[in-house]
């Protein structure tokens, strides 16, 4: 029976699904993007989630544990002192996965899977203006013809104030 056992095998033993997502964690750290398999990213993104949440508290305990899992002492340090600074105030959800498709030869779903705030295309995107809510129903053509007819009211009124008080003043 499979009672409480959560995490996708992923027809693999369980040394080689170790090896292989260490593999996958560390290139992810090394480049912030890799693609693979939707499969294998979801696999991935519950591997090396709770490494970046543990490379944010850095003592020697936390890089042993870390280091326990990669086995690489460069993929070690990269996420110690570039990631873990770039995602401290991050709460976690440190990957995104999307989608690109399906693989030609085995019509496998591909995806690539990133760090969320080492995305260059998503942090170079413009702000927009802040969304405005009408408060009237009038379209916005009518609003700006009202705005429009009693702009020049008030520019004629502005202007008539001074010429009476100039006189008084006299």
């Amino acid at each position: 029976m499979r009672h409480n056992k959560k995490f996708n095998h992923l027809s693999r033993t369980a040394s080689h699904r170790k090896a292989m997502l260490a593999n996958m964690a560390i290139s992810l750290i090394m480049h912030k993007r890799i693609t693979t398999t939707l499969a294998k990213a979801k696999a991935l993104k519950m591997y090396v989630e709770p490494l970046i949440t543990r490379s944010k508290n850095d003592t020697t305990t936390s890089r042993r544990v870390v280091f326990r899992y990669l086995q690489n002492k460069y993929a070690v340090t990269e996420l110690f002192k570039v990631i873990a600074t770039k995602v401290a105030d991050r709460p976690g959800g440190y990957t995104r996965i999307i989608k690109l498709g399906t693989r030609q030869g085995d019509a496998a779903d591909v995806c690539f899977i990133e760090l969320v705030d080492f995305d260059e295309n998503m942090a170079k995107t413009p702000k927009t203006a802040p969304k405005k809510t009408r408060r009237s129903r009038r379209s916005k053509g009518a609003e700006a013809a009202a705005t429009a007819t009693e702009a020049p009211v008030a520019e004629e009124a502005k202007a008539e104030a001074p010429a009476e008080e100039a006189p008084k003043a006299e």
